[in-house]
């Protein structure tokens, strides 16, 4: 049996497509065809993606077999398990499972080594927060941190397997907890333990994870001191304006955010910012938006992941007094336009700089504070290899580099 995936989402779904790829590829016989849609449910959109994409497989293959998992799935898995073609939908906790699909088990199979050259590594799963515009929980569980002594090994394997960059991922890291560990104590054990990671990078966390009365010390420690540790934090920020912020039912208030930002900055001026923002949440008045606009702006966050709000069913959001569609879109497109001009200005600060970066493709990459760039046309280095490169200008959105 041969087996595709295809998948949508996060990049903890795109991790366990690599997991799920690698075991596949460890099993396969030449009896039948079987797809595997890795679903995502974090907006209608991605929901809607999906289910188009099963209708596409079964008319292109309409005698392979297709399998359903992911958040969506796990959400409504009879409605999937309706779609056209589709055999079985799997839950989110059992798609790692050859058997699951149709494969033999194999014990013993060493961590797969990441297609990405920036390897992600799986710490946690799941999440305790109810924002009250989220179905992540319904779709991931309760959060669950992973040992220390699981995630060492696979850190391990990673650099064994050429990766010198990991990048920590999850569903809420900065949740991450075992004993008297958090997430900052478990980055030093990472880089004490692995000495051969050359670079260490999160993924979106929870701003309150760096208060910076209350946050995670051993945290601050490494933005402080440590040169592996990357600077470049992308918060879960979701909006800009208190009274917003509150109805999502989320922890941190805008000044908690400007006071770490205000920090990290005072610790690593350089350090690159992103973050999630949704656009025409339910009772977003253009009042209220402008507050969002404005903060972003004040900030001067150059990396925004800018998401129109998507109703969930089943969720409190789901029952406030909706924005119209297109204000939704047309606020989103707003702040996109901001986030533009915040990275290129961000971006013009390093021009004339020299910086080691990562190529992750012969000609293009980023820097450590996750600023794209592109060498010129007439030089080239190798994919995966650390390089010194010094940056000349900023060009339709990213860097231009060139290697002294």
């Amino acid at each position: 049996m041969s087996v595709t995936l295809l998948t949508f989402g996060c990049r903890l779904n795109a991790h366990e497509s690599d997991a799920m790829e690698h075991l596949a590829r460890q099993g396969q016989t030449q009896d039948g065809k079987t797809i595997i849609v890795n679903t995502c449910t974090v907006t209608a959109e991605a929901e809607r993606q999906a289910r188009q994409t099963i209708r596409r497989v079964h008319r292109e293959n309409p005698t392979a077999r297709i399998i359903v998992t992911g958040c969506a799935s796990e959400r409504a898995a009879d409605a999937w398990a309706a779609l056209p073609g589709v055999s079985r939908v799997i839950p989110n906790t059992e798609k790692t499972r050859p058997s699951t699909w149709g494969l033999p088990e194999k014990a013993g199979h060493a961590p797969p080594p990441s297609r990405h050259i920036r390897a992600l590594l799986q710490v946690q799963q799941g999440c305790d927060n109810d924002c009250t515009f989220c179905v992540i929980p319904a779709g991931r569980g309760h959060s669950t941190s992973m040992p220390p002594e699981e995630i060492i090994p696979k850190a391990r394997a990673l650099t064994e397997a050429g990766h010198c960059e990991l990048v920590l991922t999850g569903v809420d890291i900065a949740s991450w907890q075992r004993k008297d560990m958090g997430l900052g104590q478990l980055c030093r054990h990472l880089l004490d333990e692995v000495p051969e990671i050359t670079r260490l990078r999160l993924s979106s966390i929870d701003p309150m994870i760096l208060t910076p009365d209350t946050g995670d010390r051993a945290l601050w420690d490494l933005i402080a001191d440590e040169p592996r540790f990357m600077p470049h934090l992308h918060l879960s920020l979701q909006a800009g304006s208190d009274l917003i912020l509150k109805r999502m039912k989320r922890r941190h208030s805008t000044s908690d955010v400007a006071g770490l930002m205000a920090q990290v900055r005072r610790l690593r001026p350089d350090t690159g910012f992103g973050a999630d923002v949704i656009a025409g949440f339910p009772t977003e008045t253009e009042t209220l938006f402008q507050e969002t606009h404005n903060f972003l702006e004040e900030q001067a966050i150059p990396f925004l992941h800018v998401f129109p709000y998507s109703e969930r069913p089943g969720t409190p959001a789901a029952r406030m007094p909706a924005m119209p569609k297109a204000i939704r879109q047309e606020r989103a497109a707003r702040l996109r336009a901001l986030g533009q001009t915040m990275r290129d200005q961000f971006l013009g600060r390093f021009v004339g700089q020299e910086k080691t970066v990562l190529m992750e493709s012969p000609t293009t990459g980023h820097t450590p504070e996750f600023a794209a760039f592109t060498l010129s046309e007439t030089q080239s280095s190798h994919r995966g290899r650390l390089e010194r490169i010094r940056i000349t200008g900023v060009q339709d959105g990213m860097l231009t580099a060139e290697i002294p």
